[in-house]
Parts: structure tokens; sequence; C-alpha cells
């Protein structure tokens, strides 16, 4: 049994507390379920809201409207089954402010943010950092449409009509770059992504990525440029330098003595 109920049938709130000293104006705690619960089947209405009237900072705690703490859990949890809607949601009303709609802090080790999920963050307009950004990430990479499927690995060269297509021959000076995302090297940033747009893959433009290779022409070895060969989206080493200007893929990282494999390079395009 609730140590105190309410129940209101229109826009009026079923329990309504005020404390015009420094306390709070409701004071709840459990020892079992939730120490404040509120519902509601309103559309316009909150199930539990909060106002702070005075705007007084005082200690260190900002005058907040609603504010939660836990010594395990979270200080505040929210969630929704709708389709539209977030399970927690924060709006600056005042036009002249430049306040945070929602304001995240970690005075610890941890992210003062953090975010999870297929899409983890989406921003609508302008996103300023004043600190470093760190991307787990190997290369500079951008969309492009393509010819054939080709896989991560793949040398791809470009088409009369702008998409790429795997190459297949030697010192070819329309060599694009590489098919980012072999072995277990990722994109630390991807250009022109256009969802729905088919089919497009990520070349590797700048950075480490893992190429496919053949060194039956040549062994491979570290520090050597790179240029398409013969064998269909592979590179080789680039022996005569007259035929590969314009054609190098890159600089091999590792070596390969014999045979095909997937060869970590740095992709610099000349």
């Amino acid at each position: 049994m609730s140590a105190l109920s309410g129940d209101s049938n229109d826009a009026n709130p079923a329990v309504s507390a005020t404390n015009t000293a420094t306390g709070a104006g409701v004071l709840a705690t459990a020892n079992g379920g939730d120490a404040v619960h509120g519902e509601t089947n309103s559309n316009q209405h909150a199930g539990v809201a909060g106002f702070n009237k005075t705007g007084i900072l005082e200690g260190n705690f900002n005058p907040a409207g609603v504010f939660g703490t836990s010594e395990v859990g979270e200080g505040v949890h929210g969630q929704t089954n709708s389709t539209e809607h977030a399970g927690v949601g924060g709006v600056n009303l005042n036009a002249g402010s430049t306040g945070p709609g929602v304001h995240a802090e970690s005075r610890g080790h941890g992210p003062g943010l953090y975010a999870k999920g297929a899409t983890a963050g989406y921003f609508e307009g302008s996103v300023v950092v004043t600190g470093d950004i760190m991307l787990p990430g190997a290369d500079y990479a951008e969309d492009f449409d393509v010819v054939g499927n080709p896989e991560p690995g793949t040398v791809v060269v470009i088409e009369d009509s702008g998409s790429v297509r795997p190459s297949n021959k030697p010192y070819d000076s329309r060599v694009a770059g590489v098919v980012a995302g072999a072995g277990n090297r990722r994109s630390a940033l991807i250009l022109d992504r256009q969802p729905g747009a088919a089919p497009r893959s990520p070349l590797a433009l700048m950075g480490k990525v893992y190429c496919k290779a053949d060194a039956k022409y040549a062994p491979i070895l570290v520090g050597d440029l790179l240029t398409t060969s013969a064998t269909p989206g592979h590179a080789m080493k680039a022996i005569d330098r007259q035929l590969a200007f314009g054609a190098i893929l890159g600089k091999a990282l590792s070596s390969l003595d014999s045979g095909c494999g997937l060869v970590p390079i740095l992709v610099t395009l000349q």
C-alpha cells in the first residue's frame, strides 16, 4: 500500500505539495519498490514533473526542476516504447540562452556522455569540439558507386561513368584506392555516405588499410611502392618507375615473399 496516493481525472495534479522553506516539496523513501511512481494516460502531461522557480545556484548543484541521485544505479532513468520520442529529453526554451538542452558531465575517467545504438549519435546542426577527436579506425574513406560488388581489400580503378571496379591490368593510372574494411582494420571516417543508394562501398583514400597483393611478379618488402597488377583486384610491387608514375597506390607496411595475401599498406595515391 502506498503511504501517499492520489487520483485525478482532469488536468489538475493528483498530488500537490509545496514547501516555502528550503526543504523538499515531496520526500519519499522506499525499501523495496519505487519511492515515487508517476503514471499518466495524457498525451500532454508528464507522469512525474518537477519545476524550480528560483534559478538560484546553491552549493554544488544547479537549480534543477528534477534531481535524481543513486549510490549504485542510474541517478535518473527514462525509457519509452514510442517510435518517435526519446527515453529522456531535454529542451532549453530560452531563445536567448547559451545553455544546453541536456548537460552531461563526468568527474572521473569515464565519458561525460555515453550513447549506444545502430546510430549511436545524430546531430542536426553544427558540432563544436574543444578537445581532441580520437577515432579508433585507421583510414580515411569515401563511399563510391561500385561495379561487381568488390570485397574489402580489393584494389579498384575508376570507370568512365565515375563508378569503380576491381583493377585488372598493371600500372593503371585510374587507380582509385582500396575497398576499406579488410582484416581487423576499420575506417576512422567515411565521407559521402548515402543510405539507400546501392551499390556503394567505402574506399580508403588515405591512412592504413589491408590490401590484396600478389607477390608472384616480385617479392614485396616493407616500404615498397605498390601499383595495380594483372591479378584482378590485387596490387603488386612497382618495379618500373616510369610506368608507375600516376599509378602508385601506396607503400607496403609488411612483406609478402610469394603468392597472394593481404598486406597492410599506407595509402598514398600518386
